[in-house]
């Protein structure tokens, strides 16, 4: 594990669909050792048949979702994990911002029951890593891999969620934010562009500044406002 890297950190990626999450979070898998978290997306019998009919299928998708990730925050918990570096690719409230967007009030009233009930018991990041990139970058992506269901998503989609993505960070307050723009060096399979990752982010949990590659240096404290620094790369 890299030199200032904690064991019993909790680090969340977050990000829209195909922006690269899932390739970072490996990425801490295998060069800290982390136990990652994924989201159940693979899972969920009603991902599909919900692209193709959101008004049928919208709750019933809506609370496999609150239920698995809840199980799955739940077991942070565990003490067989205190000694570990944790990366999850999703935050628990990203539940409420889809849920919002997809239900009609009475669905989100029954929904909100359940989950204020189990948001009680889910444990707080100590960093919360949020990848953006343009969003043809991300259409691109999506079309390229092929995933069952995503051939329905539609820019206009894919802009609202950007959009509420933003609104849900303005009000975080659980723990400091890491905006990470992943646009032009890979991360996936190039060592340079994961070096660079890496530093990054252990440098913003140290709270230390950032270096940039031409000797400047932007923001890295860990402290309750955001962190900005941008980090390109085409991590699917």
């Amino acid at each position: 594990m890299a030199a200032g890297v904690d064991v019993g950190r909790f680090i969340v990626v977050e990000g829209l669909i195909g922006v690269g999450k899932t390739s970072l979070c490996r990425l801490l898998r295998d060069k800290w050792g982390a136990e990652l978290i994924l989201e159940p997306s693979e899972t969920n019998p009603f991902l599909g048949p919900f692209y193709a009919d959101p008004e049928r299928y919208r709750f019933p998708v809506q609370m496999f979702y609150l239920v698995n990730r809840w199980r799955q925050q739940d077991r942070i918990r565990q003490p067989e994990l205190f000694d570990r570096l944790i990366v999850s690719d999703y935050i628990f409230a990203k539940d409420r911002m889809f849920a919002e967007k997809t239900l009609d009030t009475t669905e989100l009233d029954l929904y909100d029951r359940f989950a204020e009930a189990l948001d009680e018991h889910t444990p707080t990041p100590d960093l919360l890593i949020y990848l953006h990139a343009p969003l043809d970058t991300i259409m691109a992506r999506i079309a390229r891999r092929r995933a069952v269901g995503e051939e329905a998503i539609t820019r206009d989609y894919l802009q609202d969620l950007s959009d509420r993505y933003d609104t849900l960070l303005e009000e975080w307050t659980q723990c400091p934010v890491l905006r990470l723009s992943n646009q032009e060096i890979n991360y996936v399979d190039s060592e340079v562009g994961q070096n660079r990752v890496l530093d990054i982010i252990e440098a913003t949990l140290e709270g230390r500044t950032i270096p940039t590659p031409d000797g400047d240096a932007v923001p890295g404290s860990v402290s309750d406002r955001e962190t900005q620094a941008e980090l390109f790369g085409p991590g699917a």
